[in-house]
Protein backbone atom coordinates (compact mmCIF):
# COMPACT_ATOMS: atom_id res chain seq x y z
CA UNK A 1 0.00 0.00 0.00
CA UNK A 2 3.07 1.95 0.68
CA UNK A 3 4.31 1.47 -2.54
CA UNK A 4 0.79 2.69 -4.43
CA UNK A 5 1.02 5.74 -2.05
CA UNK A 6 4.45 6.67 -2.67
CA UNK A 7 3.44 5.90 -6.79
CA UNK A 8 0.86 9.01 -6.42
CA UNK A 9 2.89 11.32 -4.40
CA UNK A 10 5.63 11.26 -6.80
CA UNK A 11 6.57 13.88 -9.75
CA UNK A 12 5.31 11.47 -12.06
CA UNK A 13 1.78 10.61 -10.11
CA UNK A 14 1.04 13.24 -9.50
CA UNK A 15 1.48 14.07 -13.08
CA UNK A 16 -0.16 11.14 -13.93
CA UNK A 17 -3.41 12.18 -11.70
CA UNK A 18 -2.99 15.72 -13.51
CA UNK A 19 -3.66 13.86 -16.69
CA UNK A 20 -6.17 11.68 -16.32
CA UNK A 21 -8.61 14.03 -14.04
CA UNK A 22 -7.52 16.67 -17.10
CA UNK A 23 -9.33 14.12 -19.54
CA UNK A 24 -12.09 13.75 -17.81
CA UNK A 25 -13.07 16.94 -17.31
CA UNK A 26 -12.04 17.75 -21.11
CA UNK A 27 -14.98 14.82 -21.74
CA UNK A 28 -17.30 17.18 -19.09
CA UNK A 29 -16.67 20.41 -21.16
CA UNK A 30 -18.26 18.40 -24.00
CA UNK A 31 -21.65 17.30 -22.67
CA UNK A 32 -21.89 20.96 -20.68
CA UNK A 33 -21.01 22.72 -23.81
CA UNK A 34 -23.43 20.58 -25.84
CA UNK A 35 -26.51 21.11 -23.20
CA UNK A 36 -25.59 24.82 -23.02
CA UNK A 37 -25.30 25.20 -26.83
CA UNK A 38 -29.36 24.27 -26.81
CA UNK A 39 -30.14 27.70 -26.33
CA UNK A 40 -29.18 28.45 -30.32
CA UNK A 41 -32.50 26.28 -30.94
CA UNK A 42 -33.70 30.00 -30.15
CA UNK A 43 -37.35 28.42 -28.99
CA UNK A 44 -37.48 30.37 -26.09
CA UNK A 45 -35.11 28.38 -24.16
CA UNK A 46 -37.62 24.79 -24.19
CA UNK A 47 -35.25 22.67 -25.48
CA UNK A 48 -32.17 24.26 -23.43
CA UNK A 49 -34.40 23.40 -20.43
CA UNK A 50 -35.64 19.84 -21.15
CA UNK A 51 -31.70 18.96 -21.31
CA UNK A 52 -31.16 20.84 -18.13
CA UNK A 53 -33.42 19.28 -16.58
CA UNK A 54 -32.16 16.02 -17.36
CA UNK A 55 -28.85 16.92 -16.03
CA UNK A 56 -30.47 17.85 -12.87
CA UNK A 57 -32.61 14.75 -12.28
CA UNK A 58 -30.55 11.77 -14.05
CA UNK A 59 -29.33 9.93 -11.42
CA UNK A 60 -26.13 8.71 -13.45
CA UNK A 61 -25.45 12.67 -14.26
CA UNK A 62 -25.85 13.26 -10.47
CA UNK A 63 -23.30 10.49 -9.24
CA UNK A 64 -21.38 11.50 -12.31
CA UNK A 65 -20.94 14.90 -10.87
CA UNK A 66 -19.56 13.78 -7.76
CA UNK A 67 -17.08 11.89 -9.62
CA UNK A 68 -16.51 15.36 -11.43
CA UNK A 69 -15.76 17.46 -8.23
CA UNK A 70 -13.67 15.02 -6.64
CA UNK A 71 -11.95 15.02 -9.87
CA UNK A 72 -11.73 19.00 -10.48
CA UNK A 73 -10.57 19.00 -6.78
CA UNK A 74 -7.68 16.67 -7.01
CA UNK A 75 -6.89 18.20 -10.75
CA UNK A 76 -6.20 22.13 -8.81
CA UNK A 77 -4.76 20.13 -5.94
CA UNK A 78 -2.23 18.55 -7.95
CA UNK A 79 -1.73 22.04 -9.86
CA UNK A 80 -0.84 23.68 -6.75
CA UNK A 81 1.49 20.64 -5.60
CA UNK A 82 3.16 20.83 -8.94
CA UNK A 83 3.44 24.59 -9.17
CA UNK A 84 4.98 24.49 -5.52
CA UNK A 85 7.06 22.03 -6.14
CA UNK A 86 8.89 23.08 -9.37
CA UNK A 87 9.05 27.01 -7.82
CA UNK A 88 11.03 24.68 -4.75
CA UNK A 89 13.21 23.15 -6.99
CA UNK A 90 14.01 25.89 -8.84
CA UNK A 91 14.02 29.14 -6.56
CA UNK A 92 16.56 31.03 -8.79
CA UNK A 93 15.85 31.50 -12.56
CA UNK A 94 18.45 29.83 -14.72
CA UNK A 95 19.89 33.31 -16.21
CA UNK A 96 21.00 31.31 -19.49
CA UNK A 97 18.42 28.79 -20.28
CA UNK A 98 15.51 30.85 -21.83
CA UNK A 99 12.81 29.27 -20.92
CA UNK A 100 10.51 31.61 -23.57
CA UNK A 101 12.43 29.85 -26.07
CA UNK A 102 11.14 26.89 -25.46
CA UNK A 103 8.01 26.52 -24.67
CA UNK A 104 4.56 28.99 -25.66
CA UNK A 105 3.61 31.72 -23.07
CA UNK A 106 0.14 30.17 -21.92
CA UNK A 107 2.43 27.02 -21.63
CA UNK A 108 4.41 28.61 -18.61
CA UNK A 109 0.94 30.21 -17.48
CA UNK A 110 -1.25 27.20 -16.46
CA UNK A 111 -0.88 28.64 -12.95
CA UNK A 112 -2.33 31.95 -13.12
CA UNK A 113 -5.06 30.62 -16.31
CA UNK A 114 -5.91 28.34 -13.73
CA UNK A 115 -6.46 30.64 -11.36
CA UNK A 116 -8.74 32.90 -13.27
CA UNK A 117 -10.78 29.62 -14.35
CA UNK A 118 -11.29 28.94 -10.74
CA UNK A 119 -12.21 32.01 -9.92
CA UNK A 120 -14.73 32.20 -12.86
CA UNK A 121 -16.27 28.74 -11.69
CA UNK A 122 -17.22 29.70 -8.44
CA UNK A 123 -19.36 32.62 -9.90
CA UNK A 124 -20.59 30.43 -12.41
CA UNK A 125 -21.61 27.66 -9.98
CA UNK A 126 -23.00 30.55 -7.34
CA UNK A 127 -24.83 31.98 -10.68
CA UNK A 128 -26.54 28.58 -12.45
CA UNK A 129 -25.67 25.18 -10.56
CA UNK A 130 -26.35 25.88 -6.68
CA UNK A 131 -29.99 27.63 -8.09
CA UNK A 132 -30.51 24.39 -10.46
CA UNK A 133 -29.78 21.70 -7.43
CA UNK A 134 -30.31 23.80 -4.51
CA UNK A 135 -32.47 26.65 -3.65
CA UNK A 136 -34.88 26.16 -7.21
CA UNK A 137 -35.80 28.25 -9.62
CA UNK A 138 -39.22 30.07 -9.01
CA UNK A 139 -40.63 30.04 -12.69
CA UNK A 140 -41.83 27.62 -15.17
CA UNK A 141 -41.48 27.22 -18.64
CA UNK A 142 -44.07 25.89 -20.92
CA UNK A 143 -43.23 22.37 -20.53
CA UNK A 144 -43.73 22.85 -16.93
CA UNK A 145 -39.27 22.55 -16.22
CA UNK A 146 -37.56 24.80 -14.11
CA UNK A 147 -37.10 28.01 -16.37
CA UNK A 148 -32.81 27.98 -16.17
CA UNK A 149 -33.24 29.77 -19.04
CA UNK A 150 -34.85 32.50 -17.49
CA UNK A 151 -32.04 32.72 -14.83
CA UNK A 152 -29.31 32.72 -17.79
CA UNK A 153 -31.04 35.87 -19.73
CA UNK A 154 -31.55 37.31 -16.13
CA UNK A 155 -27.54 37.29 -15.21
CA UNK A 156 -26.58 37.87 -18.57
CA UNK A 157 -28.16 41.27 -18.90
CA UNK A 158 -25.23 42.09 -16.46
CA UNK A 159 -22.05 43.69 -19.32
CA UNK A 160 -19.63 43.21 -16.54
CA UNK A 161 -21.14 39.71 -15.56
CA UNK A 162 -20.71 38.87 -19.68
CA UNK A 163 -17.01 40.84 -19.83
CA UNK A 164 -15.80 38.12 -17.52
CA UNK A 165 -17.49 35.21 -19.06
CA UNK A 166 -15.88 35.92 -21.94
CA UNK A 167 -12.37 36.54 -20.09
CA UNK A 168 -12.57 33.66 -18.82
CA UNK A 169 -13.35 31.54 -21.88
CA UNK A 170 -9.79 33.38 -23.11
CA UNK A 171 -8.31 31.33 -19.60
CA UNK A 172 -10.22 28.19 -21.14
CA UNK A 173 -8.52 28.38 -24.44
CA UNK A 174 -5.09 29.01 -23.79
CA UNK A 175 -5.60 26.52 -20.54
CA UNK A 176 -6.96 23.57 -23.56
CA UNK A 177 -4.72 24.51 -25.45
CA UNK A 178 -1.74 23.18 -23.34
CA UNK A 179 -3.69 20.92 -21.05
CA UNK A 180 -5.31 19.08 -23.89
CA UNK A 181 -2.20 17.34 -25.62
CA UNK A 182 -0.01 17.38 -22.45
CA UNK A 183 -3.08 15.00 -21.06
CA UNK A 184 -2.07 12.12 -23.82
CA UNK A 185 1.68 12.77 -23.39
CA UNK A 186 1.79 12.36 -19.76
CA UNK A 187 -0.46 9.43 -19.63
CA UNK A 188 1.72 7.97 -22.29
CA UNK A 189 -0.43 7.72 -25.50
CA UNK A 190 1.62 9.52 -27.37
CA UNK A 191 3.51 8.15 -30.70
CA UNK A 192 5.10 10.13 -33.52
CA UNK A 193 2.64 8.55 -35.86
CA UNK A 194 -0.57 10.20 -34.24
CA UNK A 195 0.78 13.45 -32.36
CA UNK A 196 -0.13 15.43 -35.11
CA UNK A 197 -3.57 14.41 -34.93
CA UNK A 198 -3.74 15.08 -31.24
CA UNK A 199 -2.04 18.23 -31.35
CA UNK A 200 -4.42 19.09 -34.27
CA UNK A 201 -7.66 18.06 -32.81
CA UNK A 202 -6.35 19.83 -29.72
CA UNK A 203 -6.30 23.23 -31.08
CA UNK A 204 -9.43 22.29 -32.66
CA UNK A 205 -11.05 21.47 -29.43
CA UNK A 206 -10.07 24.61 -27.51
CA UNK A 207 -10.80 26.95 -29.97
CA UNK A 208 -14.85 25.19 -30.36
CA UNK A 209 -15.19 24.84 -27.07
CA UNK A 210 -14.37 28.60 -25.76
CA UNK A 211 -16.28 29.92 -28.77
CA UNK A 212 -19.38 28.01 -28.09
CA UNK A 213 -19.26 29.10 -24.41
CA UNK A 214 -18.35 32.37 -24.64
CA UNK A 215 -20.82 33.14 -27.78
CA UNK A 216 -23.73 31.73 -25.56
CA UNK A 217 -23.65 35.43 -22.88
CA UNK A 218 -23.04 37.22 -26.38
CA UNK A 219 -25.78 35.97 -28.12
CA UNK A 220 -27.77 36.51 -24.64
CA UNK A 221 -27.04 40.07 -23.98
CA UNK A 222 -27.49 41.31 -27.37
CA UNK A 223 -31.05 39.93 -27.85
CA UNK A 224 -29.45 37.74 -30.93
CA UNK A 225 -31.85 34.51 -29.19
CA UNK A 226 -35.13 35.08 -27.85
Amino acid sequence: MSGFGNAFSSSIGKKFIMGITGLFLILFLIVHCGINALIFINDGGLTFNVGAHFMATNWIIRAGEIVLFIGLLAHIFQALRLTLQNQKARPVKYAVNDGKANSKWYSRSMGLLGTLLLIFLVVHLKDFWVVSRFTGIPTVDANGHEDLYAVMKEKFQDPVRVAVYILAMFSLCYHLLHGFASAFQTLGWNHSKYNGIIKGAGVWYSIIISILFAAMPIAVYFGLIQ
